[in-house]
């Protein structure tokens, strides 16, 4: 069972030490032996979990005892960590075959391969750890490889910018994250979530708080307090939001990674994995609403206002994380993880056809400067169509089992929540149109931008046109299949 975790770490050993001998061909039939062994691996476990309803806990050791503080190295399989597994495995899968044909003649392409192999393995560290100090370590792991991978061309000046803000920004969060993590074991001596889960409940209802500045705090809302932090950092909500589209300056399959299956699902996983913290503190929640809405809206936005592919599509990741992020506010978690799910196949579908658009003319990236590509690559079109058509929650799509739910839960939650206090029933419900309206529009106008302009295509671009290969056909096939039929197909797990 543990395979599921420590393949990818395998292989990036592989290519760590190896890297300068081992051939681009070695290093593809290494990959698509472990990869398909994982992928196997981890949907056996997901087969199960949906049909057996069994979780499984795997202890390895005690790491260390200081004082009162007992750790212990164990992994996790419960439904939550299982169905992410899933997901990030397929997705990876996705983006490392695409790799193959992307960066092919990169010299540096088996140092490439390596990072994004330990960068799912981090993110499998992060959703099978069974406690907080175990889901640190995963959580500066994709941290680190978030680095590596978008300063993966070192030579160019503004990927050493982004790389930077990428983890500096994250900083900010960590140091919330790290100083929750202090609060939780001070309180209740332990760090486990089995236990956690069962100490919360008894601690509220002693209701303990701390005194500072003469103003009463509940600790329970403090620990919320620096949880949602470093969520807020690590899944791009606004105000910590900047790095995600300063993260475009990677390679495309890079972007796709962290925007679907890695990065932003670590912020979001951790408020899923912590939301017995969260039903205890009212007014976190009405802050989690805050924050999501707000991003939802001001993302969507500033995507109408840009002209660069993919930072287009790296707002439109920050609005959808508003949307998970609004549900999981309402303490809808089961929505806001359906949302993440469907979200991560049409995003990446949506990164990795701009990533072909962008790889075959010419590295252009400025919408207005592509047009009738249609002509010339009618497949993208297909793709870009879907993929637009999903995010907006056409209905029978993938996004719309989801999305329209969310939607639909700002104009039926009736609660204590702040706003249905001191606000009209209908303001969150109104915000969330408008968000969705600006989502139709950006979307609209990235299609008619690439597809629908009649004007003379620019020669150098048409000279920069190659034939696809059929990696690419093949990836982005699952990816189309993906976001229309997913949707449909799991709604009733969720």
């Amino acid at each position: 069972m543990l395979c599921c975790i420590f393949i990818p770490l395998f292989l990036y050993l592989v290519l760590f030490f190896g890297g300068r001998i081992i051939t681009r061909v070695i290093t593809f039939y290494l990959f698509v032996i472990l990869f398909s062994l994982l992928f196997i691996f981890n949907y056996f476990l997901l087969i199960q979990s949906i049909y057996f309803n069994e979780n499984y806990s795997i202890f390895f050791f005690n790491w260390f005892y200081i004082n009162e503080l007992t750790v212990s190295l164990e992994f996790l399989f419960d439904a939550l960590s299982i169905n992410i597994l899933a997901i990030v495995s397929f997705i990876s899968l996705l983006v490392h075959l695409y790799s193959f044909y992307y960066i092919i003649f990169d010299n540096h392409f088996n140092r490439f391969i390596s990072y994004l192999s330990l960068f799912t393995f981090f993110i499998f560290i992060l959703v099978t750890a069974s406690n907080f100090l175990q889901l640190f370590i995963g959580w500066e792991g994709v941290g680190l490889c978030s680095y590596l991978l978008i300063n993966f061309w070192y030579t160019r000046i503004q990927a050493n910018k982004s790389s930077i803000k990428a983890i500096l920004i994250n900083r900010i969060g960590d140091i919330g994250f790290i100083i929750a993590i202090s609060l939780i074991f001070w309180l209740f001596k332990t760090l486990d979530f089995s236990l956690l889960s069962s100490l919360v409940p008894i601690m509220y209802q002693f209701n303990p708080y701390v005194t500072i500045i003469n103003v009463n705090i509940i600790i329970i809302d403090l620990i919320c307090g620096f949880l949602i932090l470093g969520i807020i950092g690590k899944s791009a909500q606004i105000g910590l939001h900047t790095w995600l589209p300063a993260a475009i300056e990677g390679p495309t399959p890079v972007s796709a990674l962290i925007h679907a299956a890695t990065m932003v699902t670590a912020g979001i996983f951790l408020l899923l994995r912590s939301h017995y913290f969260f039903n205890y503190s009212l007014i976190i929640q009405n802050f989690i609403i805050i924050i999501g809405i707000v991003t939802a809206v001001i993302s969507a936005l500033t995507a109408l206002i840009i002209y660069d592919i993919k930072r287009i599509i790296a707002y439109s990741t920050c609005s959808q994380l508003g949307y998970i992020v609004l549900a999981c506010g309402f303490s809808y978690y089961n929505l806001g993880f359906f949302h993440l799910i469907n979200h991560a196949f049409f995003k990446a579908l949506l990164f990795l056809t701009a990533g072909m658009i962008i790889h075959n003319f010419n590295n252009e990236q400025d919408i207005r400067k592509l047009y009738n590509l249609y002509f010339f690559i009618p497949f993208l079109y297909v793709c870009i169509l879907v993929g637009n058509i999903a995010i907006i929650g056409i209905p029978f799509l993938t996004g719309y089992y989801s999305k329209d739910l969310i939607i639909e839960l700002t104009f039926l939650i009736n609660n204590n929540l702040f706003f249905s206090i001191y606000l009209p029933n209908y303001f969150l419900f109104s915000l969330i149109i408008f968000a969705t309206f600006c989502t139709g529009a950006y979307s609209w106008r990235l299609y008619y931008f690439l597809f629908l302009r009649n004007e003379i295509v620019n020669l150098l671009n048409k000279l920069t046109y190659s034939q696809q290969n059929i990696f690419i056909y093949s990836v982005l096939s699952f990816l189309v299949i993906s976001s229309i039929f997913f949707g449909y197909l799991f709604n009733d797990l969720f």
